[in-house]
């Protein structure tokens, strides 16, 4: 078994699959956080909508069209003088957060204002018809009605994430992926490769069972 795994060191793998999930975690919260509350705007200001704006969600849509058509790969080079100003860095987990948020945050955001286009017209009349403020209606029945299309949104945000810190290695992030381009992929260690990339599918496996059992569980019937 040992001769199987003769270039892998078991303390990096560690190490590489905390500096994963630390990326992952962070990542993701700051995602939704500001992911979010795009959606939501996006799905106000459209036609026929409470807030209905053409402008506004004009130039939201644009903005975020352009940081969705960025590859990530480009995306990390670019941000790297914003991501020192912002944390200091533009290595390790902190330096691999600000350009996964950007990357990730358009994305779910056009996941959120697809999951409240879905929830039934009636239920936002009928709550509108009680004289409610907008952020009541935000809160009390667009999020509500939407969050199993929310919380699946999220899941598939995660997983781009995964893929998305695999990428950050390129730069010096961290983690699972810059194990597998440094010592799999540039000293041609094919058993580090292989275990780096079990531990990313079983990754995603994990993070694709909870999201679904979140969203059934949330789901009203």
């Amino acid at each position: 078994m040992n001769g199987w795994f003769a270039n892998v060191d078991w303390g990096d793998i560690g190490q590489a699959c905390v500096d994963t999930l630390l990326m992952l975690g962070g990542s993701l919260l700051l995602t939704i956080a500001l992911g979010l509350p795009l959606g939501v705007l996006l799905y106000l200001t459209a036609d026929k909508q409470i807030a209905q704006n053409k402008l506004a969600n004009g130039v939201l849509g644009v903005v975020i069209n352009v940081l969705r058509s960025i590859p990530f790969v480009i995306l990390l080079i670019v941000m790297i003088p914003l991501t020192v100003a912002l944390v200091g860095t533009s290595l390790g987990v902190a330096g691999a957060i600000p350009p996964l948020v950007v990357g990730a945050a358009p994305f779910y955001a056009r996941l959120v204002e697809g999951a409240l286009r879905e929830v039934d017209r009636t239920t936002i009349e009928a709550v509108q018809a009680m004289g409610t403020s907008t952020w009541r209606l935000i809160t009390r029945a667009l999020i509500p009605e939407a969050l199993p299309g929310l919380i699946a949104g999220a899941t598939i945000t995660a997983v781009a994430l995964v893929s998305f810190t695999a990428m950050a290695g390129v730069v010096g992030a961290g983690g699972l992926g810059d194990l597998a381009i440094r010592f799999g992929y540039q000293r041609f260690q094919t058993d580090v490769m292989v275990v780096t990339v079990v531990l990313l599918v079983l990754l995603v496996q994990a993070i694709q069972l909870i999201g679904d059992r979140l969203a059934r569980h949330f789901t009203r019937r």
